[in-house]
């Protein structure tokens, strides 16, 4: 985080996001803050990669996340048939 303490802002504006476009399928499913060597963990489901590209992209060009966020590191698991 730029600012120290803001990661509880940042897990309030990104539980539960979704996307508002109809040809778009992702949402925000998990997000808390952690301690380490990173301040939070945001879980994500999307259908095409694309959409991964948006959330990253929307955390860090979004107004308010952009002035908390210093950095991010996005990390891709896979599971077959996760039930969500």
């Amino acid at each position: 985080m730029k600012i120290i303490g803001t990661q509880w802002k940042v897990t309030e504006k990104l539980k539960g996001l979704k996307s508002s476009n109809q040809h778009e399928d992702w949402h925000i499913t998990y997000v808390t803050p952690i301690y380490g060597g990173w301040d939070l963990i945001v879980e994500c489901k999307f259908i095409n990669l694309e959409d991964l590209d948006k959330i990253v992209s929307l955390c860090r060009t979004d107004s308010e996340l952009s002035q908390w966020i210093e950095a991010t590191t996005t990390l891709i698991s896979t599971k077959k048939n996760y039930p969500f």
